[in-house]
């Protein structure tokens, strides 16, 4: 059986599912901010890659200097997202389109490959353990156990920006920074507006919308960041539990 890939451009990018959320032609607004945010940075080099089916199997990689993570260094691509869940696991396709990506960077004169980890693996990361698998490894790190892998083919290496260690800010009230890359962060906002508003929590929703507000951010960020009482917390999405957990702090 072949296996077919499909990466999106500007010509299909309005045609083809974005894979995160996979539904019906009902409108999604989630997935139309994507596709807006991703309108702007396929011209940039970004690639988003997919299996052509209706299943959640895809790549998502950047180059780090237009890559809107507080992540430094030269001549890098930045992974984002690699996931693959489903039925489709144990096929190979994880596989495939991480040996596409480093394929593609070592076509282009990348230096190397890297991507946001930490000691403990996160809900909303990509699987450092697979990546590792493929020489991925630990070149920076935060105090609270975040880390950047790299694989490098020249022996250079990418590090955090010093902001992105600070992991405080002077704002105590809960306070998120987002960026509409990802499709589950319209209904994870609006779930948070409905509830800080039922429960008189003081919320701060901050959309990071330009590259230098995220290379310039205070803690490690994917696309998704919470802090409270100043403290950073977490770069996963929220659910009423876990929000209600750290509320509780």
């Amino acid at each position: 059986m072949d296996i077919e890939f499909v990466n999106l451009t500007t010509e299909n990018l309005e045609s083809e599912h974005l894979c995160c959320i996979i539904r019906s032609k009902k409108p999604h607004k989630g997935i139309d901010a994507k596709r807006q945010w991703l309108s702007e940075r396929l011209k940039e080099g970004h690639v988003f890659r997919k299996l052509n089916a209706k299943a959640t199997v895809f790549i998502e990689y950047a180059p780090l200097e237009t890559a809107w993570v507080p992540i430094i260094g030269d001549n890098y691509y930045y992974l984002y997202c690699l996931w693959v869940s489903g039925s489709c696991k144990g096929e190979g396709y994880g596989e495939m389109l991480m040996e596409y990506c480093l394929a593609d960077a070592k076509e282009k004169g990348k230096s190397g490959v890297c991507m946001l980890g930490a000691k403990k693996q996160k809900a909303w990361l990509s699987d450092q353990s697979f990546a590792k698998k493929f020489g991925f490894e630990v070149v920076d790190a935060t105090e609270n156990g975040y880390e950047l892998l790299a694989l490098s083919f020249d022996g250079t290496t990418p590090k955090f920006a010093e902001s992105a260690k600070n992991q405080k800010i002077e704002n105590t009230e809960l306070t998120i920074y987002y960026v509409m890359q990802c499709p589950f962060v319209y209904q994870t906002i609006e779930m948070i507006k409905q509830y800080c508003e039922m429960h008189d929590v003081p919320v701060s929703l901050i959309q990071v919308d330009t590259l230098q507000k995220a290379k310039e951010l205070p803690c490690v960020f994917n696309n998704w960041a919470v802090f409270y009482k100043g403290n950073f917390e977490t770069v996963n999405l929220l659910d009423v539990n876990y929000l209600k957990r750290i509320l509780k702090k």
